[in-house]
This record gives C-alpha cells, sequence and structure tokens, in this order.
C-alpha cells in the first residue's frame, strides 16, 4: 500500500470510531460552552458598572481562556487512535485486534503511525478551524458594544491555540504507543491540561518549567492570561511543544517498529 493510501486508511479508521465523534464534539462544544459562560459573566461586570469583578473584560480574552478545555477532545482523539488497535474484539467474532490487521495490510509500521499522526492532525485542526471562530463570534455578540477595543494579534492566537490543540493531540498519541491502553494517558493529559497543570504548578518553584511542553504551547495563545513572569515568547513556546512533540514521536516510532504487534 503506498503512503497516501495509507493514510487515506488511517483518516477514515480514525474518523469512524465511535470515540472520535465524542472527542470532536469535546473539542468544539466545551470551548463554545465555557465561552459563552465567560461571555456573560463579563456582559453582566460591564453592564452593572463594576468590571473589577473579572479577570478581563474583553471577548477575545472570554474565548481564549477557554481554549484549554478544547485539548480534552484533542486528548481522547490522540489516544483512540492508537488505543483502538489494540483492543479486542468481540468474542463471536475472534477476540483479535485492529493492529494485526493494519500491519498485514500495511507492513511499514513507521507508514503506520505516521499516517496515524496525519489524521489525527487533520481532525484536530476541523475542530480548531469549527470552535474557535465560533468562540470569537459568540463572545463578540454576547458583550458587543460594552467591549472594549479588539487587541491586536487575534489571528496569530487563535492560529497558536490550534497548534496547540495538534501538537497536545500528537502528544498523546505518541504516549499510548508506549502504553498501548487508552485509560493511563486520558487520565493523566486529561487531567494535567484541563483541571491541574504541573507545568503551571512548577512554574512557581522554577523558571525553567516554562520549557516544559504544556507550558510552553500555552503562551501560543493565552496572551496575559498566562500569569507566569518569564513565560517564553508565543513563538519560542510552540517551537519548545513542538520540539518535545517530535522527540516524543520519534521515540513512539522507534518502539512501535521494534517492538512485538
Amino acid at each position: 500500500m503506498t503512503f497516501p493510501n495509507t493514510v487515506a486508511a488511517e483518516i477514515r479508521k480514525t474518523a469512524t470510531l465511535p470515540a472520535t465523534m465524542v472527542a470532536l464534539t469535546v473539542a468544539v462544544l466545551g470551548p463554545v460552552a465555557i465561552t459563552l459562560i465567560n461571555a456573560v459573566g463579563v456582559r453582566a461586570a460591564l453592564r452593572s458598572g463594576r468590571p473589577e469583578l473579572t479577570a478581563y473584560t474583553s471577548p477575545v480574552e472570554a474565548v481564549f481562556s477557554a481554549v484549554p478545555i478544547g485539548t480534552v477532545g484533542a486528548v481522547v482523539l490522540g489516544v483512540v487512535a492508537v488505543s483502538g488497535e489494540y483492543t479486542a474484539n468481540r468474542a463471536n467474532i475472534g477476540g483479535g485486534r485492529q493492529i494485526t490487521t493494519t500491519l498485514t495490510a500495511t507492513p511499514s509500521r513507521l507508514g503506520v503511525l505516521a499516517g496515524k499522526a496525519i489524521a489525527v492532525g487533520l481532525l484536530v485542526a476541523v475542530a480548531a478551524l469549527v470552535a474557535i471562530p465560533a468562540s470569537l463570534a459568540l463572545a463578540g455578540g454576547i458583550i458587543g458594544g460594552d467591549a472594549p477595543p479588539t487587541p491586536d494579534g487575534v489571528l496569530s492566537r487563535s492560529v497558536g491555540a490550534g497548534i496547540y490543540w495538534m501538537l497536545t493531540a500528537l502528544t498523546a498519541l505518541a504516549v499510548t504507543v508506549f502504553t498501548r491502553n487508552g485509560i493511563a494517558p486520558i487520565i493523566v493529559l486529561v487531567v494535567n491540561s484541563s483541571l491541574v497543570s504541573v507545568s503551571v504548578l512548577l512554574s512557581h518553584l522554577t523558571p525553567l518549567a516554562r520549557f516544559l511542553p504544556d507550558l510552553a504551547g500555552m503562551s501560543m495563545f493565552a496572551g496575559d492570561l498566562l500569569a507566569f513572569d518569564e513565560a517564553l515568547a508565543p513563538l519560542t513556546g510552540g517551537v519548545v511543544m513542538a520540539t518535545w512533540t517530535a522527540g516524543l514521536l520519534a521515540l513512539a516510532g522507534a518502539v512501535f517498529r521494534w517492538r512485538d504487534a
């Protein structure tokens, strides 16, 4: 099978997984829902004449403060793209695993992994292209004329948020290659990206935490929301996170290539 055919097959396979629709729904509706809540709170504070009640008054910040919830869907998508290969089928259809069929059809293991990475990246990009503009439009519509002037850099921060989701999904994919099971990666990465970030906690102890992948990546979209004086510049943060992701994918490729299926 040629590599373009491998990519097309992995896109079809990943897109038709039951968990994929759940992941994409979370990635799109999660940020939109949180943006709605944020925007309503900002509008109420502005109209009451008490803007100090909110951490920000811009609809743009209402959106980007909701971006981390979208990483939950990105993590799930990256995990299931790999873990689904190792899940045993029902006993009445043989109880085998999909990985056997996949490697029979495409003996090149690195081709399979690359195809999965491309499929996951494209699906997450589609989710970001829907969720972020929709959230910006929603926040702007709710806050309306009460909002301060739109700050510069909205487009670059939007692109940064989408890249952050994609790199997070690819990191989840790489980690799942090591574990072969989706439970641990989902628990650890979802908690870290949406509830309690270990990197953010470490940033209060050492400035070196800014070089950890999630904290570095946040600088691509968080702006002043990133309460860390020594945060990396957006471009630098993106390069650092991409380097971490590339390293993990390279290691995952080596493991996937040489380990027994």
